[in-house]
């Protein structure tokens, strides 16, 4: 028992809703608008000091619970009493303990009551554990926010035997066994992060993809971002069902960057692909990086990593064994990745890679980055299209996370209207510099996200 182990007390929740100033395409899907589940919570720690933490995340139901059976409206609003029931059962809490505990402890909770929602309401499709860790996670920042505001540190100096109950071993086993999270996760945070720019797959590469122009004063085609905000890494979204036009997508990205960079002096940048589980096999992986090899070898080798190419369930369906495609580049797991034993089930399966997302959870993503670390894996963050303090926690990630390079940052560009209220106080994180964003700042208690003030009327638990 330690006293900076805190209890639960007062938890509040509310919602805010903004449509995408442009809309943005992935997985066969256009999506145009974000629900924001914003949670307070207020703990007691065993010294007496009390802290009010705050969490956001964006209720990305077209993410975390892709169904053709069920619509936007049915999926968002599972996920929103999904919400009502994680505030009730955290409000509910009795015990004193480090946050990781109190989700450790409370995630199964979670689960039945989101499996009682998926019955109760007769759904089509029962509710996926991914959407009940993107509900809970925007609750676990709070808890780990209040926590650090109350022990007077950043959460990340709070991840040492001086602060937690329990060794990684607890969580994931003996072969952890006396390993602190301080063993995997740096306490201070690093300067900077180079960002990763979405092209997505509806998104305009030159000025003739144009119908008509947004007219906002934001950057609109591709190379108007790499000059604007000096970019290095892009994001390429790809359909996954027609080779010509993946490959064909990466050589009209290869061509604008490269004229951009030009006139910048700029020799060195990098790609992500991301296939958002589209590709029916590890074949149709292969065949597209063989002809973005042919076409341009200078275009493949600035492919830094890609995304999980097939589909998330890796348990069910034909097996989709990555080993071929890893040889070439790292592969990392994302939508797959719902705790420890998807993991090891995904390094069976060939993935070397693993990206860490804030919307899975703190301790979720903390324990993922110990793993990966310790396999040797690939890592990297990547967002949900988070805006205001839900990118505030994803960098606070990434920049705590020694081997993570870059750190994705997409709400800026479509949904630019949901940082404003942030940008003031944080202008190193939402106004890109050189291609990159300052995370030097994420050093202060809690998770360093103080919430401007929020006009939506907060809903008790």
């Amino acid at each position: 028992m330690k006293p900076t182990d805190v209890s639960v007390g007062e938890v509040r929740f509310q919602y805010e809703d903004y449509g995408y100033r442009t809309p943005i395409k992935f997985g066969g899907v256009v999506l145009d608008r974000v629900t924001l589940l914003n949670v307070n919570v207020r703990v007691r720690n065993r010294a007496g000091y009390e802290a009010e933490g705050f969490g956001s995340m964006p209720l990305g139901n077209v993410w975390s619970f892709p169904s053709r059976l069920l619509s936007y409206d049915q999926t968002l609003d599972a996920m929103k009493r999904v919400a009502a029931e994680v505030a009730r059962i955290t409000a509910g809490h009795r015990g004193t303990a480090h946050p990781i505990d109190i989700n450790w402890e409370l995630e199964p909770l979670y689960l039945e009551a989101a499996d009682k929602i998926s019955r109760d309401l007769a759904l089509a499709e029962p509710i996926p554990k991914l959407c009940v860790l993107v509900v809970a996670s925007a609750f676990d920042a709070a808890i780990h926010d209040a926590f650090g505001k109350a022990a007077g540190i950043n959460c990340y100096r709070g991840y040492s035997a001086e602060y937690m109950d329990h060794d990684v071993g607890h969580y994931l086993g003996g072969e952890f066994r006396g390993e602190y999270l301080d063993r995997y996760v740096s306490a201070e945070p690093k300067p900077s992060l180079p960002l990763y720019h979405l092209v997505g797959a509806l998104d305009p590469i030159f000025d003739s993809d144009i119908g008509r122009r947004v007219g906002d004063g934001l950057p609109e085609t591709l190379a108007e971002w790499i000059l604007a905000d000096g970019l290095t890494h892009i994001k390429i979204k790809l359909n996954g069902d027609d080779p010509d036009w993946d490959v064909g997508r990466m050589q009209a990205v290869e061509r604008a960057a490269s004229e951009a960079q030009a006139c910048r002096g700029v020799a060195r940048w990098f790609y992500s692909l991301d296939f958002n589980e589209r590709c029916p096999d590890v074949g149709y992986l292969l065949e597209c990086l063989r002809r973005a090899r042919e076409h341009s070898p200078a275009m493949f080798d600035r492919i830094q990593y890609i995304e999980q190419p097939t589909a998330r369930n890796l348990k069910s369906g034909p097996r989709n064994d990555m080993h071929e495609a890893a040889k070439i580049k790292p592969v990392v797991i994302d939508e797959s990745l719902v705790d420890y034993e998807s993991l090891l089930m995904a390094r069976e399966l060939g993935y070397t890679g693993v990206a860490l997302k804030a919307c899975k959870g703190q301790g979720n993503a903390l324990l993922m980055a110990a793993a990966a670390r310790k396999f040797g894996m690939f890592l990297c963050v990547q967002d949900l299209t988070c805006p205001g303090a839900s990118l505030i926690h994803s960098a606070g990630l990434a920049a705590h996370i020694p081997e993570v390079a870059a750190i994705e940052s997409n709400a800026r560009q479509y949904v630019p209207a949901a940082n404003q209220a942030w940008k003031g106080r944080f202008p190193g994180i939402f106004i890109v510099k050189e291609g990159a964003i300052g995370t030097g700042v994420l050093d202060g208690p809690g998770l360093g996200a103080v919430p401007p003030n929020l006009t939506p009327p907060s809903v008790p638990a």
